[in-house]
C-alpha cells in the first residue's frame, strides 16, 4: 500500500455477515448489486460493452472479493471508469484503497465527504445507545478515523451528473453523513439510495443475519442528524422510485417500494428515529 494512501489507524475486518453475504442480483439490465457481508456493493454497465462503473467499495478487507465480482462479470483484467461513493463510513470503502492502487482509477464523492477522505476528519464515533440490537451494541468497535486517498479522490461535478454514469443524476441526501449523495435515473426511475434508507433493519443482529426485509430509516449508530435525515427521506420518496437499491438490504420495487417509503416518510419518528442517542438533538 502506497505510504501516501492510507485507512485509519482503527481500520480491521469486523467479523458480520448474513446470509445474503457472496449473493448477487442483477436488479435491471445494467445494475448487479453484490452483497459482502452486510453491505451492498452496486455494479453499473452492460456486460456487452465492458465499460463499467462501481458505486462504493464494501466492509473492510473485502477488496479480493470485489476484484473476483468484478472479473467474473465482466471480465479478466476489467477495470471500473470510476468508483463513486454514496458516502465514506468504513462499511462503503473497505476495498478502497486497494482497488484504487490495483486499477489506477478515480473516485467521486460529494465535497462534505471530502474531509473524511483525504485525512483531515473523523467520522463521529458510533452510537451504541440508539437500539439494543447487537449490531448497534457491537457499533464502538466500527472504524471511524478518515482515511486518505490523496489525489484519486476527486469531487463529484456539482451540475449533478456523475461521470461515466449517463442519465444517472447524484442528490445531495445528508443526515447519515454530511455528504452523502443518492444516485438517480429519470428514464426508469431507478434509485441506488445509499444509507439514506435501507431495507433491513440494520440496528438488530437477527435481522441483518436473516435479511428480513422491511423498510428502515438509515443506520442508526452512525447517523448524526436526524432532521437532515428525514428531510433527505422524503426527498427521496417525491421522486417516486420504481426501484431502490440501498446500501444494507434486499432490493425493493413496484408497489411494495412506493408503499413502504410512503410509509416511512409518514412515520419517521416512529420507524426510523431512536428513541435515545446522543445525537438526537
Amino acid at each position: 500500500m502506497s505510504k501516501d494512501l492510507n485507512y485509519g489507524q482503527d481500520y480491521m475486518f469486523i467479523p458480520a455477515t448474513s446470509i445474503g453475504s457472496g449473493i448477487g442480483i442483477e436488479v435491471v439490465p445494467d445494475l448487479y448489486q453484490y452483497t459482502i457481508q452486510i453491505v451492498n456493493i452496486v455494479l453499473y454497465g452492460d456486460t456487452g460493452k465492458g465499460e463499467f462503473v462501481l458505486i462504493d467499495a464494501g466492509m473492510p478487507k473485502s477488496a479480493e472479493k470485489i476484484i473476483s465480482i468484478v472479473e467474473e462479470r465482466f471480465g479478466p483484467n476489467a477495470r471500473p471508469k470510476a468508483i463513486i461513493l454514496t458516502h465514506g463510513h468504513f462499511d462503503h470503502v473497505g476495498g478502497i484503497i486497494e482497488l484504487v492502487e490495483r486499477w489506477n482509477v478515480s473516485v467521486y464523492a460529494h465535497t462534505l465527504e471530502m474531509p473524511y477522505l483525504t485525512g483531515q476528519l473523523n467520522y463521529p464515533e458510533p452510537d451504541p445507545s440508539v437500539s439494543d440490537g447487537l449490531v448497534a451494541k457491537m457499533s464502538p468497535i466500527f472504524p471511524n478515523e478518515a482515511i486518505n486517498l490523496g489525489a484519486n479522490i476527486k469531487a463529484i461535478p456539482s451540475d449533478g451528473s456523475i461521470p461515466f454514469m449517463p442519465g444517472f443524476r447524484w442528490i445531495h441526501t445528508p443526515g447519515h453523513s454530511p455528504g452523502h449523495i443518492s444516485l438517480f435515473r429519470e428514464k426508469d426511475r431507478v434509485l441506488i439510495a445509499g444509507d439514506a434508507f435501507v431495507t433491513v433493519k440494520q440496528e438488530s443482529l437477527y435481522k441483518v443475519v436473516t435479511q428480513t426485509k422491511e423498510i428502515s430509516g438509515p443506520p442508526r449508530y452512525l447517523t448524526t442528524n436526524w432532521q437532515d435525515a428525514k428531510d433527505s427521506v422524503e426527498k427521496l420518496e417525491a421522486l417516486k422510485p420504481s426501484t431502490a437499491i440501498t446500501g444494507h438490504g434486499l432490493p425493493m420495487k413496484g408497489e411494495e417500494l412506493i408503499r413502504n417509503l410512503k410509509k416511512l416518510v409518514d412515520n419517521f419518528e416512529q420507524l426510523a428515529l431512536p428513541k435515545q442517542g446522543k445525537y438526537l438533538n
